[in-house]
């Protein structure tokens, strides 16, 4: 059983592609993309509102997400927190807590994010932890979305626990980059995503 009665979910995909040479959210495990696996996931957990932020090769990355609202962030290239500043606003006034995804996570698992969901209690936010870091995949209380107005720079997901103390959820191989040409190679070799 949940821990939360209801959610929403956002999956943050506005991101460019930094040193590759195609979208990292198209990069593919199983054949399907990580931006639709990542969609997939969110929807699984059933959320009672779901959304898509897209920016960077938004033409190129909305008709895989049919039927599944879209925000467009068109400073993306501020990095995530403009992202979450637009779906703070977007949302303003729901009252759910709110399943942050992010697009470019390829050992993302169901699990894991049922995990998020049935530790939530409403006391404070429910993160995922790996290595030194605390980040997405993350379940947000509304009051610490609402933070998220106010947030700039891509250090955003650390900015909204500065002097808090969210539960965590242990999963070091969400760490796994995917932003260099070696990443991607080093996760093909690893079986990751295909080849």
């Amino acid at each position: 059983m949940r821990g939360c009665e209801a959610h929403d979910a956002v999956i943050l995909a506005a991101g460019g592609n930094g040193r590759l040479d195609t979208p990292k959210q198209l990069l593919t495990v199983a054949g399907e993309t990580l931006l639709q696996r990542a969609v997939r996931m969110a929807r699984a957990t059933g959320p009672t509102h779901l959304m898509v932020v897209l920016g960077a090769h938004a033409e190129q990355l909305a008709p895989l997400v049919t039927g599944t609202a879209i925000l467009f962030d068109p400073t993306w290239e501020e990095g995530v927190a403009s992202s979450l500043r637009r779906t703070a606003a977007a949302l303003a006034g729901r009252p759910y807590p709110l399943l942050v995804v992010v697009a470019d996570q390829p050992c993302l698992t169901q699990e894991h994010l049922d995990k998020l969901l049935v530790a939530y209690d409403g006391s404070c936010d429910v993160v995922s932890a790996y290595g030194d870091a605390l980040g997405p995949p993350a379940l947000l209380r509304p009051q610490t979305l609402a933070q998220a107005r106010t947030l700039r720079g891509d250090a955003a997901f650390r900015r909204l626990w500065t002097g808090g103390h969210p539960a965590a959820i242990r999963r070091d191989a969400l760490a796994r980059a995917l932003d260099t040409p070696e990443d991607v190679a080093d996760a093909v070799r690893a079986g990751l995503i295909d080849g």
